[in-house]
Parts: C-alpha cells; sequence; structure tokens
C-alpha cells in the first residue's frame, strides 16, 4: 500500500467510524471540466493569478476534508479537522498513482513519464476552545492546517497565506480588536525554516470599516554543517489590511505589504508568504499593493476587480514589477443563470525581461442562486488569450490562443 493511500486510510479511520459517521462534517472544494485551444489541443492556462481564472484552468483539483468535534462537555471542545487534496489533468478515465509513460515522439529514444494523479496531506489538526478564561471564541491549536488564509478568488491569488504544520493562539480578544500568534514551519528545501505569525484584526477605524495588520518573521534554523556551507538570511513580512463593508452593497479591500529577503523576492513574485527562500542573499527588498472586491452596483449586476502593483528591488540586479487588472462582471438573467464577462491584463518587468498580456472570456453559467459567491457554478466559456512580448507563448509563431469548453466549481 503507497502512502497516499496510508493517510487517507488513517484519516478515514480515525473520522469514520460506525458510531460516529453521521456526526462528521463534510467540506471541501473542486473544479473540473473539459475544454479545447485554437493550437494547442486541450484548454491553455495563461498567468491566471495575473490576468483571471475564468476559462483560463485546464486541471481537476479537489479539497475533500472531514471534521468532528470528538469533545464537548464543561464549555470545552476539541475539533479534530483533516483534508486532503487531489490534483489530475482530467486526460483520461483511469488516473491513477502509478506514472503513465509514452515514447517521446520527436526522439523515440526518449520516454516520457508523468503522474496522473497526486494527493497531499494539505490539514490535520486539533483546534481547543473554552480554555481561555472569559474569552470563548480564543482558540488553541496545533497540527497542519489552513492558516487564515486571505485571497483573491477571481484570479486564485493567495497574498496572504502561511498555512502549514505548527500551533498557535488563535482569536484571543485584546483591547478592542482580536489577536493570534502562531508558529508555522516553512523549511526551504532541507533548511529548517519556522515561521512567527503575529496578527491583529477587528479594529474599526471608522462605520463599516475593519483593520487587520501582521508580523511574519522567517527564522532560519540551519545545521552547523549547512551554516559552514552556505549563507542565510532571516526575513520579514509586514501586512496591513482594511476592508470597507457597505460599499455599493459589497465590499472592498485595500491591501499594502512589505518583505526583506525571501519575503521580499515574493512580493513581484506574487508568492503568499509561504516557500520562505532561505537563501536569499541579495538584498531583496520589496512591497505590493492591492485593491479588490466585489460590488453590486444594482439587483441584476455584481462586479468583482482586482489591481495589483508590485515593486522587488535587489542590491545587484534590476527591479522586478508588476501590473495586473482583472474585472469580473455577471450579469444575472434570474436567480440561477447568469452571463459572465471577464477581462485581465498584466505587464511585467523582471530585471530586464519584460512580458504582458491579456485575456477575455464570457461565459454562460448555471448557479445555485443569484450571489456572486453561490456555488456549484456550472459554466460554458469561450476565451481569447493574448501575449504581447512573446511571439512564440502558445507554439511556434503564434501569441495567441483560444479555449473553449466547460467547467464546474464548487465548496461546501
Amino acid at each position: 500500500m503507497n502512502k497516499i493511500c496510508l493517510t487517507a486510510a488513517a484519516v478515514s479511520a480515525a473520522l469514520m467510524s460506525a458510531a460516529a459517521y453521521a456526526e462528521v462534517d463534510f467540506h471541501g472544494y473542486m473544479r473540473a471540466g473539459v475544454g479545447v485551444s485554437g493550437e494547442n489541443g486541450s484548454t491553455v492556462a495563461y498567468e491566471k493569478n495575473k490576468v483571471g481564472r475564468l476559462g483560463n484552468e485546464n486541471d481537476v483539483y479537489g479539497e475533500l476534508g472531514l471534521g468532528k468535534e470528538v469533545y464537548n462537555e464543561n464549555g470545552k471542545s476539541f475539533y479534530l479537522d483533516s483534508m486532503l487534496a487531489v490534483t489530475s489533468n482530467g486526460s483520461n478515465d483511469w488516473e491513477g498513482t502509478s506514472p503513465s509513460c509514452e515514447v517521446d515522439s520527436n526522439d523515440p529514444s526518449k520516454v516520457n513519464c508523468k503522474d496522473d494523479f497526486t494527493a497531499a496531506l494539505r490539514q490535520f489538526n486539533v483546534v481547543a476552545k473554552g480554555f481561555i478564561a472569559g474569552d470563548q471564541d480564543a482558540a488553541v491549536w496545533a497540527g497542519k492546517r489552513f492558516y487564515q488564509r486571505h485571497d483573491i478568488h477571481i484570479s486564485d491569488f493567495y497574498y496572504w497565506d502561511t498555512s502549514g504544520a505548527g500551533a498557535g493562539l488563535e482569536n484571543l480578544s485584546v483591547g478592542p480588536g482580536k489577536m493570534s500568534v502562531a508558529v508555522i514551519r516553512d523549511d526551504s528545501g532541507d533548511v529548517n525554516v519556522n515561521n512567527f505569525d503575529l496578527r491583529y484584526a477587528g479594529l474599526g477605524p471608522w462605520n463599516d470599516a475593519s483593520l487587520e495588520l501582521g508580523v511574519n518573521y522567517g527564522l532560519v534554523n540551519a545545521t552547523d554543517a549547512q551554516d559552514a556551507a552556505s549563507d542565510f538570511n532571516d526575513g520579514v513580512m509586514l501586512t496591513a489590511e482594511l476592508t470597507q463593508g457597505g460599499f455599493l452593497d459589497g465590499f472592498n479591500k485595500t491591501v499594502l505589504q512589505f518583505g526583506t529577503e525571501g519575503y521580499g523576492e515574493q512580493m513581484a513574485g506574487l508568492g503568499a508568504g509561504h516557500y520562505f527562500n532561505a537563501t536569499s542573499n541579495d538584498g531583496a527588498q520589496g512591497y505590493r499593493l492591492i485593491n479588490w472586491g466585489v460590488i453590486a452596483p444594482s439587483s441584476t449586476w455584481e462586479i468583482g476587480h482586482q489591481l495589483i502593483y508590485a515593486n522587488t528591488s535587489y542590491d545587484s540586479k534590476d527591479d522586478h514589477t508588476i501590473i495586473s487588472a482583472v474585472i469580473r462582471p455577471e450579469y444575472k438573467w434570474n436567480d440561477n443563470v447568469k452571463t459572465i464577462f471577464e477581462a485581465g491584463y498584466y505587464d511585467e518587468d523582471n530585471s530586464g525581461v519584460d512580458k504582458s498580456g491579456s485575456k477575455l472570456t464570457i461565459a454562460q453559467a448555471l448557479t445555485a442562486g443569484p450571489s456572486f459567491w453561490a456555488r456549484p457554478e456550472l459554466r460554458f466559456y469561450a476565451s481569447y488569450l493574448s501575449d504581447y512580448d512573446n511571439d512564440n507563448a502558445f507554439g511556434t509563431g503564434n501569441d495567441t490562443e483560444y479555449n473553449i469548453g466547460a467547467q464546474v466549481e464548487a465548496w461546501w
């Protein structure tokens, strides 16, 4: 039995006994579909974090979570949560864990192999509540978990996500807001790195506004042998996020982030604050300004948007700068039928290498309700992709491409 099967068996055994099955929470996320492109066979995925994801994804992806409150007495509770993530390219019926291999059509002496299907353990943790006197919302946790993730859904861009294995104290009442502190493992290759994560949320600077502040410190914990062989640098990431509610029957978020060393590299690289690069040694400093949200200017229209400007500077090479803009208007024909448009553009200069491109998508959707966030959502789409700096972006002599297909997205 392989490791994936062993992990799945352990999760099932812990959470799905005959006596407890009916009380288990089942939650997760999925997307899947089928599509064709003009020159590249199946659907092409092109810079979706920068130009938007609608009609621009070509994978099958799912997160399958099982959770259960295993103890609740005298005001104290323990909740056990778990999640496996699975992914494949959706190219055939039987996509298993054994690699599929085929002879290289350009070189018969070579055999190319790939995994049809992969799985990953994403969450396995316990959250305890009721142990802080007078503060029932405060929680103590340990294990592996998604930790207070912040993302822009229309581009699948996670700009503050330090998930991993760790422990912490969460939502502790301190003054007018809530404080959370955690230590989360974030190794850089075989070099141990621990991310010290401190957040203070729930500040209300004015009506319908909420401010969250955060500090992440990446502490490199190298062995003596590693220290002797290479130089390592700790890094700092600062985040401030202002959320304005009640904005045209929606919300607007403005985010300012600043990072140094391994975190600084991630600013223009559109990293999330994990996968810290412990060997960053070129004085990297970066910042980014993000504005995104969803508004409803009328009963029949909702509009999501993303604006990003990011810059990383180095001691010995040119800056890395990126600008991205995405807008997704949705017109509601009724509570369950929408027409969705999405337009995206980005321009990037990475140490003198220019990249830029755009995407236009139109989709007809069947959805489980009128909300922008209603899921499941079944879409039939057409997309047009353009790359303005690479004449061969979509194959020799092709700087444009189109996708036509269908996709379903759901969470529960």
